[in-house]
């Protein structure tokens, strides 16, 4: 079961893919000069499959879904501070941990943060803007069964998809600041690290808190 879950959760983006769409508000050159620090959120995670294998319940694809939000949440954290100890961005990153506490406090869960604006977050955090993502995992076989053949040859084809988002609001008026949407399909990897890691090599290209030489 542990690998049905990691089987959708994983899907290698250097497989194929289409193109990223950017959206970079037009005031955001403006904007950034002012942000110091930016807050990473735990990431919106969306798991579906047209029918679960014999024995899962939905209830358990939901607590996946959470783990995993903020595992990528924890991943993404730890590879910017990685880029901000060589000094490549022009901002610091919020600890998640202190993220997440703070979230806690004020009573703001996994399953209704969505219902919080980005500024109001912003100023709860106590950060220039927050970081925040969205995943959708997507395996379209009908049959529990085509998923344990899956599981057993080690690949899906080109099956699987993965539609990945990372958006910057700014704590003012929470308004979207900066937008990177990638879709991909391809063979399943092993572990929740590697979306993440896949993600963070495309994002880095573009990533607009980049230092210029």
């Amino acid at each position: 079961m542990k690998k049905f879950f990691y089987s959708l959760l994983v899907v290698s983006i250097m497989v194929s893919g289409c193109a990223p769409t950017i959206y970079v508000a037009p005031n955001f050159e403006q904007v950034r000069k002012k942000h110091k620090t930016v807050g990473i959120l735990p990431f919106d995670v969306l798991i579906t499959a047209k029918k679960l294998p014999k024995g899962m319940t939905q209830e358990m694809v939901n607590e996946k879904q959470k783990s995993t939000g903020f595992s990528i949440q924890s991943n993404a954290y730890t590879y910017f501070l990685k880029k901000q100890g060589a000094d490549k961005y022009t901002v610091e990153f919020q600890d998640v941990d202190k993220t997440n506490s703070l979230l806690a406090k004020a009573g703001i869960t996994y399953d209704n943060i969505k219902s919080k604006g980005k500024d109001e977050l912003a100023a709860l955090l106590g950060v220039d803007a927050v970081i925040s993502g969205k995943a959708t995992m997507q395996q379209p076989m009908s049959e529990a069964g085509a998923i344990v053949v899956g599981l057993l040859v080690g690949a899906w084809g080109n099956t699987n998809k993965v539609d990945v988002s990372m958006t910057i609001h700014d704590k003012n008026d929470g308004k979207l600041l900066w937008k990177y949407d990638y879709e991909a399909s391809g063979s399943v990897g092993s572990s929740p690290e590697n979306l993440t890691k896949q993600l963070m090599y495309n994002v880095a290209k573009k990533f607009p808190y980049k230092k210029t030489k």
